[in-house]
């Protein structure tokens, strides 16, 4: 059977063992050895000297070989809980949009805890020191803000975990190398002292429970702390045997190997007897000792229950054990459970009890709280077989704690590889508003990282072999969002309807961009407001149908007199002569005619129906197309300034929004004599509840009532309007009668 060598490296001592796992499960310690070290070469579980650790090992490593008769070449070692520094951290990622959590996705998330707990470490530690990642633990999850045990295939808006990392120091791991080596072994294994002393103390089927171990050591006392069936958590506090020892050297003028011996005899002995530095000799009884020492117990058992209580979340454990040296002083354990508000029962020195399955063939050896990290080194060896590993990243040499669980992403995070360039990252996205509501175009996805192991291409979660040589290649963020007017559902879908010379046209609605109207290929930029626009000028008309009209004939929106610049609305009509209309009408023998002429053959064709050539170009007109220039194109006719004299509205994009004159505009082509104008009857209505008279004209649309009232039309900012004849709904072009009842009004969203 294959022996395991075990040092237990502490500030007092350094304890070796020798033994064996049977089939039974069953360990048997065939030789132990303990031996002090010569000089205080150990500080709170921290090597000073490491040359006179080295031959303390060194010294071990001899006795046990003579007791078994076998060379010892490996050996396995424990940090203790001092050096050891944990992060608990809270870590989320947020989903674009509800996906399905994947267990990679799962494993990024502890990667982001990793990193983040790292950083935390460097923010609080300032030191030049470098610290290894040797191991994690998720103490709970979250899907969208709830706790979950486990989140894989669940659907998730967002996912989050509590995490506790643990680090160690690199002067720490490199220290104990250094001091083995220099004794002539090699490391075959290490862990950590608090998770030995557990795995002997704490068997798993106990971790269900909320429980505490507490090992007192010489230098620190460490704690670990279990609940719902993992280790949530690891402590430590700077006081220990020591701290009681030193009160027994002060007190009696010992030295400090003497005033050891002094408090190991008054934890089972009646009376102490010892020589002082005088070489006088004395004998105490054993309560004299507890006396001194109850004060310093006192301040060790408060930090302890302290540090325990901070580590459960401010809540008591539902029990706690004790091993090591320390915890056998008298009144250690009673006192620790008053200050944990257990009953004394509930907290009680771990040893025989815990060591059932442990047998010694060495009869002089009684089983007891001190071997408990001992037997829990070697036995880690059986469970994990874990060390530090050494491989090459990207050219740089470096070594990582293995734990058996490592892969090629914890190399990287140990070589301080960025995040963000270990996985594919979109382009910036887009974000702006449309009617007011918010949307965001993504951005493209990037390429992933190439990552090599010996020059094979894996991936990163591929298991990570000693001595092997990585290379990764960062991934890239893939293309920023780039987006066009042209792709907006509602650039596709909204539309405002016209009807001209007697056709109904569909157009598509403008858009507006920051209140400036912009083409079709306008690019979206990051907080860009855009508004579907609802009207249209005259011009922007002509523009979209592609028609060239004739300047010298009258334009009429809803049968009064317009220019290019006149502002038109859903269902507006609009009357225009074309110059194809113009010379498909006229025989081209009789063009050149009298200006008189002329002008009654234009008011004439005005009033008659479109011919049928006409009538077939607007009907081709009516599919949108992407025009050149949102600008009006009739500015530069002067042929329609004397209409724009005359106009009401203003010639400009606000025109809707500006007060009307509340006298009857006069008509820019009066053909009918003033007085037989003035002898039609008047038509009187009431708007939103107001008398309205409207005079000078035979017939009136709905239309024509903003000629009599002040209604801002662009006061409604995106509303629709709501326009009602007797409460029925109203049409633009629809005939008013003397006594309708007409309501304005914006709607409600």
């Amino acid at each position: 059977m294959d022996n395991v060598f075990g040092l237990d490296i502490g500030t007092r001592n350094v304890v070796g063992t020798v033994g064996h796992l049977t089939e039974d499960n069953e360990f048997v310690v065939v030789a132990q050895h303990v031996r002090q070290h010569e000089t205080r070469s150990m500080l709170d579980g921290q090597i000073h000297d490491i040359g006179r650790v080295a031959r303390t090992i060194a010294v071990v490593k001899s006795e046990l070989e003579t007791q078994t008769g076998e060379t010892l070449s490996e050996v396995c070692i424990a940090a203790a809980g001092r050096v050891l520094k944990t992060v608990t951290t809270h870590v989320e990622y947020e989903y674009a949009e509800e996906s399905v959590v994947s267990g990679e996705d799962v494993h990024t998330l502890s990667l982001l805890g990793i990193e983040q707990a790292q950083k935390t470490l460097i923010e609080q530690n300032d030191t030049r020191y470098k610290f290894y990642c040797v191991g994690y633990a998720v103490v709970k999850y979250f899907l969208n803000d709830e706790v979950f045990i486990s989140i894989e295939g669940h659907k998730a808006n967002k996912i989050g975990e509590d995490i506790i990392v643990t680090f160690l120091p690199e002067d720490v791991v490199d220290g104990l190398y250094s001091a083995v080596g220099q004794a002539g072994l090699s490391v075959a294994n290490m862990t950590l002292e608090p998770i030995a002393a557990i795995n002997v103390a704490i068997p798993e089927t106990y971790r269900m429970l909320n429980l505490a171990l507490v090992d007192v050591g010489a230098g620190t006392s460490d704690i670990s702390i279990t609940k719902e069936g993992s280790i949530i958590a690891f402590g430590m506090i700077p006081y220990a045997g020591d701290e009681l020892t030193e009160v027994i050297v002060q007190k009696y003028l010992v030295d400090f190997k003497t005033a050891e011996a002094m408090k190991l005899a008054s934890t089972t002995e009646d009376e102490v007897t010892y020589e002082d530095i005088l070489s006088i000799s004395h004998t105490i009884p054993a309560k004299e000792l507890w006396d001194l020492l109850e004060p310093v117990v006192d301040k060790i058992t408060t930090e302890v229950a302290d540090k325990i209580m901070a580590l459960n979340g401010g809540n008591p454990v539902s029990a706690c054990f004790v091993v090591g040296g320390g915890g056998k002083v008298h009144g250690f354990t009673e006192m620790l459970a008053g200050y944990l508000d257990l009953p004394q029962e509930r907290v009680a020195l771990r040893g025989e009890e815990v060591l059932k399955e442990v047998t010694f063939e060495q009869r002089d050896i009684r089983k007891d709280p001190l071997l408990v990290t001992p037997i829990g080194i070697c036995l880690n060896y059986y469970e994990q077989k874990n060390n530090f590993i050494m491989v090459r990243f990207n050219g740089e040499r470096i070594k990582l704690y293995d734990n058996n669980h490592l892969t090629i992403v914890d190399a990287a995070l140990q070589a301080g590889f960025p995040n963000d360039q270990l996985f594919p990252q979109r382009g910036m996205p887009i974000n702006f508003t449309v009617n007011g509501s918010a949307r965001i175009a993504r951005g493209e996805a990037g390429e992933p990282a190439i990552v090599k192991m010996n020059g094979r291409q894996t991936n990163l979660n591929a298991p990570l072999e000693p001595n092997s040589e990585i290379t990764i290649e960062p991934s890239t963020a893939g293309s920023d969002a780039v987006y066009r007017i042209e792709q907006l559902e509602e650039y596709s879908t909204a539309k405002v309807m016209f009807n001209i010379n007697g056709k109904t046209v569909v157009c598509p609605k403008f858009v507006e961009v920051n209140g400036s109207l912009e083409p079709a290929s306008y690019e979206i930029q990051e907080g860009d407001v855009i508004e579907t626009r609802s009207f249209y000028t005259v011009g922007q008309v002509v523009e979209f149908m592609d028609v060239e009209i004739d300047m010298d004939r009258d334009i009429l929106v809803n049968n009064r007199p317009a220019d290019l610049d006149t502002l038109v609305y859903e269902n507006f009509s609009i009357e225009w002569t074309t110059i194809d209309y113009a010379a498909a009408a006229v025989p081209e023998e009789t063009q050149p005619q009298e200006p008189e002429a002329a002008q009654q053959q234009g008011e004439e064709n005005t009033r008659q129906k479109e011919p049928e050539e006409t009538q077939q170009q607007g009907e081709a007109n009516t599919q949108p197309k992407e025009l050149a220039s949102t600008q009006p194109q009739g500015e530069a006719n002067t042929q329609s300034q004397q209409l724009k004299e005359t106009q009401p509205q203003q010639a400009d994009e606000g025109s809707a929004g500006k007060e009307v004159p509340s006298e009857a505009p006069a008509n820019a082509q009066q053909s009918e004599p003033e007085a037989e104008q003035e002898s039609f009857p008047p038509c009187t209505v009431t708007v939103n509840g107001e008398t309205v008279c409207m005079q000078g004209k035979e017939n009136y649309i709905f239309v024509d009532i903003f000629d009599w009232i002040t209604f801002d039309l662009s006061a409604g900012e995106g509303k629709a309007i709501v326009t009602l004849i007797n409460g029925e709904n109203a049409e633009f072009s629809q005939v008013l009668h003397d006594g309708d009842r007409i309501e304005l009004y914006w709607k409600e969203n």
